[in-house]
């Protein structure tokens, strides 16, 4: 964007509880980098800013899984994942970690200001609290059975069968994970921001961006359309960011990670600047309004970024005329990247991590296959055929051959150096747009069309090919030397626009060009020398005479498939174990439930129902409530089938309503009962659809 001076990038935090993947890689790190080469190429002043989020109760429970400190996981884990960034070349300015000094310091002044100006509700709540611990539980450290699917393993803030999002409170038979004791409730008070109360500034923010992505704006106007509710930002945790007042009622008292990890941001920002020599330099990319703001995150990130990380700077900036912090001028957030027809998952380790792929491939084949699948506006797929395919045909037979035949014969004919002054003229004949291909680029880029952009880049590599091969250097060399030397130049030029036009997709590739045509340093140097994007697209850069290296090397091994037998080989056997998994679920379903007496099973009140109408369940994604026609009676049901049908798909069916089943609340709605469905092998629920005539309200015998 011209009417901004610099832009700060930012990307998600990866959780240091374990390593990344490739759908992470594909959903944040990889576009954007893309993006920031793009604008480094231009000659923009852009920051890329990343790091580890290193609070939170998941790594408290691997650390006491695995009897270490929370520092030893995080410490491993943000090693591990900022070694494997580094390998698949992800240019961060500055990778930090929010359990450096700076950050508590950030998280704090923000938490002081915010509790200065008297924003902050505090609430008692009543929590678990286990005896034997003498803790209180926070949700993930309590499990119990789903009043949803009836999981006898659900935690205490998600079911993982069904999805549905829970609170401890909402578990049958809760069970502490500490000591496995049944916890008692007390009562203990935190502070909640209240989100409710920044609503119309949110509102009229998310409705002014007009270049943002159409699932961005539909998660934060669904949430808004809600309605913005407060929000708990401490817990009762040993492992985090002190709450920072002296008084009683904060002791023992964390900010809530969702609170602190997003201040990262900023924090990492500072540290930079302290690096750089400049403490206060960070200000010019978060306070000056000249300053543009981008968040790369994935789609389960987006309220986060477009809601509560702008109220919480909505909160700092109020009653300020100085040290005003920007909002996100845009936030592209992607849809998911699949594996194999699946989603990807750590828990069942059916996921292909970045730090282990790098060690059997390369990293720009990696950058390529990922980028020409990125998933932009759909959920994509990553498939180890595909990822051959892609580097065989396109990397190797297309980029890599155009560039060795070219470098190879000029090496072998013309000495290693350049044998012709390229004109304008020849250079705008070779069946190239070269203004139009540039303005192309550039709208694809800044639009976050990394896709769209990448083809481009390989279309030009295809017509360089063409060109090639129609031109037959290698025979009109026979008769026409001089002919043959204007082919090789325009096809060395056009090896070095290949370099600088790839770039920001397989950075290592394109350097690797560049040192083979003979420049030392890389393509980042080429600002340097005053030369930006459009400079050594629009003109032949390579003068006559100028020398090359005097070798060449192969850009791309091909792949064979016994290089990727291993790896099909892995994944039949993580669907064998899935498949056997719920398999054995099926049999242990089949182990019947014990016997009970004929005059037990007429105690259940089965009736036929018909849905008169159904709406989902606000900030439950998994249920749907459903008004039941039985007979003369309506009764209120929450079905936890919203994954599977839709409200429309619901209204007019008949169903199997167990009618005499206790009442029951859950997320603050009534339940008269309950609707018979079946699960299949792969977790899809059905609903039991009884049909006949005039059955509505009848009893099931």
């Amino acid at each position: 964007m011209s009417h901004f001076k610099r832009t700060l990038v930012t990307t998600a935090l990866p959780y240091a509880n374990g390593p990344v993947h490739l759908g992470h890689l594909a959903g944040v790190y990889l576009p954007a980098d893309i993006y920031v080469r793009y604008k480094r190429l231009k000659g923009e002043d852009i920051l890329h800013i990343g790091g580890s989020d290193e609070h939170g109760v998941p790594i408290t429970i691997t650390a006491e899984r695995e009897g270490i400190s929370p520092q030893d996981v995080v410490d491993r884990y943000h090693r591990m994942n900022l070694d494997a960034f580094r390998k698949c070349a992800i240019s961060f300015d500055y990778y930090g970690r929010t359990s450096s000094a700076t950050h508590h310091a950030t998280a704090q002044e923000f938490f002081t200001e915010i509790e200065r100006k008297g924003i902050f509700n505090k609430k008692t709540e009543k929590l678990f609290f286990d005896r034997k611990a003498d803790r209180f539980l926070s949700d993930r450290y309590v499990t119990g059975t789903c009043p949803i699917c009836n999981n006898p393993e659900a935690n205490g803030d998600q079911c993982e069968q069904c999805g549905t999002h829970l609170s401890p409170l909402e578990l049958i038979n809760p069970k502490s994970k500490l000591s496995d004791e049944t916890p008692e409730l007390r009562d203990t008070m935190h502070w909640y921001f209240p989100l409710g109360r920044f609503q119309p500034q949110l509102e009229d923010y998310v409705n002014s961006q007009d270049e943002w992505r159409s699932n961005v704006v539909n998660y934060s106007r669904t949430w808004l359309k809600q309605g913005l509710n407060d929000r708990a930002i401490t817990r009762d945790l040993n492992w985090g960011i002190k709450v920072p007042l002296d008084s009683a009622e904060a002791e023992g008292k964390v900010l809530y990670v969702w609170f602190d990890a997003v201040l990262g941001y900023i924090s990492f920002t500072r540290e930079w600047a302290q690096e750089q020599g400049s403490p206060d330099r960070w200000k010019e990319y978060w306070q000056d309004p000249e300053s543009r703001l981008v968040h790369f995150i994935g789609k389960d990130n987006v309220v986060f970024h477009t809601l509560m990380f702008p109220a919480i700077l909505m909160a700092w900036n109020e009653g300020r005329k100085e040290g005003c912090y920007n909002l996100a001028d845009n936030v592209p957030a992607s849809e998911f990247m699949n594996f194999e027809g699946r989603k990807f998952s750590k828990s069942r380790n059916y996921a292909v991590y970045l730090r282990e792929f790098l060690e059997k491939f390369p990293a720009d084949t990696l950058r390529y296959s990922i980028a020409m699948n990125y998933p932009e506006n759909k959920d994509t797929d990553f498939s180890w055929l595909d990822f051959q395919n892609r580097t065989n045909g396109e990397l190797a037979d297309t980029l890599g051959n155009f560039i060795k035949r070219s470098i190879d014969f000029t090496n072998a004919r013309f000495d290693s150096e350049v044998p012709y002054a390229c004109t304008f003229d020849e250079w705008n004949r070779l069946g190239i747009d070269w203004q139009e291909l540039l303005s192309q680029l550039d709208l694809a880029f800044e639009q976050f069309h990394f896709r769209d952009a990448l083809s481009l880049g390989m279309e030009m590599a295809r017509a360089a090919n063409r060109f090639l091969t129609e031109a037959e250097p290698w025979k009109v060399i026979k008769s026409d030397r001089e002919e043959a030397a204007k082919t090789m130049a325009l096809s060395l030029n056009l090896c070095h626009a290949l370099a600088v036009a790839l770039y920001p997709v397989i950075p290592g590739t394109s350097n690797r060009i560049y040192a083979m045509l003979g420049f030392s340093g890389t393509i980042d140097d080429l600002l340097t020398h005053g030369h930006s994007l459009s400079e050594s697209l629009l003109r032949p850069m390579l003068e006559k005479g100028h020398r090359l290296r005097g070798d060449s090397e192969i850009l791309f091994t091909k792949i064979e498939d016994s290089d990727i037998a291993p790896e099909l080989r892995k994944i039949e056997l993580l669907v064998a174990e899935a498949e056997k998994r719920e398999s054995g679920a099926q049999q242990q379903k089949m182990e019947f439930k014990p016997v009970i007496s004929f005059d037990d099973f007429l105690k259940v009140d089965l009736r036929v129902a018909r849905v008169i109408s159904a709406e989902k369940v606000k900030k439950a994604g998994k249920l749907l409530k459903l008004q039941l026609q039985v007979g003369s009676v309506t009764k209120q049901v929450l079905a936890g089938i919203a994954k599977n049908y839709s409200p429309e798909e619901m209204v007019g069916k008949n169903v199997v309503l167990v009618a005499n089943l206790a009442d029951r609340t859950i997320r603050d709605e009534h339940s008269e009962g309950m609707i018979l469905a079946v699960e299949g092998p792969d977790g899809k629920l059905f609903v039991v659809e009884p049909a006949g005539e005039e059955i509505n309200g009848r009893q099931i015998q």
